[in-house]
């Protein structure tokens, strides 16, 4: 009996919800800064760029994992991860224990259960890769808005203030709670539903940009490879520092707001990012590759001009706005790579090709940190903007580079 796949898709929403809270790092050091006064930007920056790069070493270890495990194994060792890392987390005084803490495990368990569902979702629905990751992707996106919200509500932040190490303990409770409950059903589908889902597929016009189906080892020969994998970096890069230091920006521009209309303000990013996920998504569907990495890049850049205007203003609204498009644009990222990866090369490999492109990560997880240097600097959030500028204009000139396979 064909099982339905909408099932799945609301296991995988639930889980993603979880595993992106990683994402909501700017809200969450707000306490943590407040508490260690002698730790810098940077050096809370750090944190999150350390979280990128092991998140997209999870994944490769969650792609590798696919062919020789079941899925439900690989979400539950992602839950226990989540607890191990927060328990930790919770009880730092210093910036090693945080980084192995939140930087290493948690991001690790992110990355793990973030490819399980994404190749296990891309199975489930052939004929429309791009939506589908947009959908899933919408979720991971709303985690940092939501979580924010929430943690803002109960954390309480000031020098001598230690809320903050409950919530996460809290955090580190429910995501290994959530898994395990999620892992018991979520599944891959099973032979006769793949020859089912096939047929599907083929009576659509797909995307597949040469009818490729290569592993890996063939995939990083293709110049067309890596030109995609220096667009993420550019693009991630600034979405990094966006994300990172969207906190910060909205408190230079608006000195005098509380701390709970900034945590909205930034969370404006996550919520227009989900959006922006699944728009992308279905954009590279109707139109293809070029449309969703040029709209991406040049939204981006226009988003930093609005932000660009806001900081020299001094207007909290412009701020509103630059996060709102900055957010919705930094969304086509996400799901042009499972797209792109799916029908320039292949279902077959899907779970480790994917995992190698999303090591752009380890590069473009800097852009948080060289957010706060460039701040710690210049002691002003203009030259990240700036910074966030540059990314979308050259990212346009990094898509025209990309031949037909």
């Amino acid at each position: 009996m064909r099982r339905n796949r909408l099932f799945f898709v609301v296991l995988g929403l639930f889980m993603l919800l979880f595993a992106g809270l990683v994402y909501a790092w700017s809200v969450l050091s707000l306490p943590l800064g407040a508490y260690f006064t002698s730790w810098s930007k940077a050096q809370l920056s750090l944190t999150f760029t350390i979280c990128m790069m092991f998140f997209c070493l999870g994944g490769m270890a969650g792609g590798m994992a696919a062919k020789r495990m079941h899925v439900r194994f690989i979400i539950w060792m992602s839950g226990l991860l989540f607890l191990i890392g927060f328990l930790a987390s919770s009880r730092a005084d210093t910036l090693a224990v945080l980084y192995l803490g939140y930087g290493v495990l948690c991001g690790f368990a992110s990355g793990l259960v973030y490819n399980a569902v994404l190749s296990t979702m891309s199975a489930w629905f052939p004929d429309k890769q791009g939506m589908i990751s947009g959908v899933l992707l919408m979720a991971f996106g709303f985690s940092s808005f939501f979580v924010g919200k929430i943690y803002q509500a109960f954390t309480p932040s000031g020098e001598g203030v230690e809320a903050w190490r409950t919530s996460f303990v809290v955090f580190g409770g429910l995501i290994a709670a959530a898994f395990l409950i999620c892992g018991l059903f979520f599944d891959r589908p099973r032979p006769e539903e793949q020859a089912s889902l096939k047929e599907l597929s083929s009576g659509r016009k797909r995307s597949r940009e040469g009818g490729l189906d290569i592993g890996t080892r063939e995939m990083v020969k293709r110049s067309s490879f890596w030109i995609f994998f220096l667009w993420t970096i550019c693009i991630g890069g600034a979405g990094m520092a966006l994300i990172s230091q969207a906190s910060g920006i909205a408190r230079e521009a608006g000195p005098d707001v509380t701390e709970g209309t900034i945590a909205t303000v930034a969370g404006l990013i996550s919520i227009f990012n989900g959006i922006g996920r699944v728009f992308f998504g279905g954009l590279f569907d109707r139109k293809g590759r070029n449309a969703a990495m040029l709209g991406t890049g040049a939204g981006f850049a226009a988003a930093a001009l609005i932000l660009a205007g806001a900081l020299g203003s001094a207007s909290f609204w412009l701020v509103i706005l630059g996060f709102i498009c900055g957010g919705f644009f930094y969304g086509g990222m996400t799901p042009s790579i499972s797209a792109y990866v799916n029908s320039a090369y292949g279902p077959t490999h899907y779970p480790v090709n994917f995992s190698v492109m999303n090591l752009n990560l380890l590069a473009a997880s800097f852009g948080g940190t060289l957010g706060g240097l460039l701040y710690d600097m210049g002691g002003t959030y203009m030259n990240t903007i700036w910074y966030l500028a540059a990314s979308g204009v050259v990212s346009l000139g990094i898509t025209l580079m990309i031949r037909r396979i």
